[in-house]
């Protein structure tokens, strides 16, 4: 089998969710996947750093939470469709937390994916990016 997270770890912003990144967000999802019932996500909303406590997690994953920094979150081991709950649970779309992962408007992130997405140049390679500028 081939491994193709080495090649892909050249790609700007992009974090590959492999065997070792599961582990190290393990908690951190786990917390997630308890905001899927409405008496957690309330207890959550009341007393965040509380709730957080209840798992495992490093301070970093628990600041990160706490800031809805999601691109921390997911260098410090979350999967995306586990970290859709919290922004859930804040009321936000997925749409909108992409938007703001990518430090784009909702409006802004909606027309460049309707668009076809970011455009290759300078989005394929750090090293190209790097040597080319």
């Amino acid at each position: 089998m081939t491994d193709y997270s080495e090649a892909f770890k050249d790609i700007p912003g992009t974090v590959i969710f492999d065997a070792t990144q599961s582990r190290l967000g393990y908690h951190l999802n786990m917390f997630c996947m308890a905001l899927m019932k409405a008496e957690q996500r309330e207890v959550f909303k009341a007393d965040e750093r509380t709730f957080l406590a209840n798992f495992p997690m490093t301070e970093e994953q628990r600041q990160a939470v706490l800031d809805r920094d999601y691109n921390r979150m997911i260098a410090l081991g979350g999967n995306i469709y586990f970290l859709a709950k919290i922004g859930a649970t804040d009321g936000f779309s997925f749409q909108n937390l992409a938007s703001k992962m990518t430090g784009a408007s909702e409006d802004e992130y909606r027309d460049m994916m309707i668009k076809g997405g970011r455009p290759a140049k300078g989005n394929r390679s750090k090293s190209e990016w790097e040597h080319h500028g």
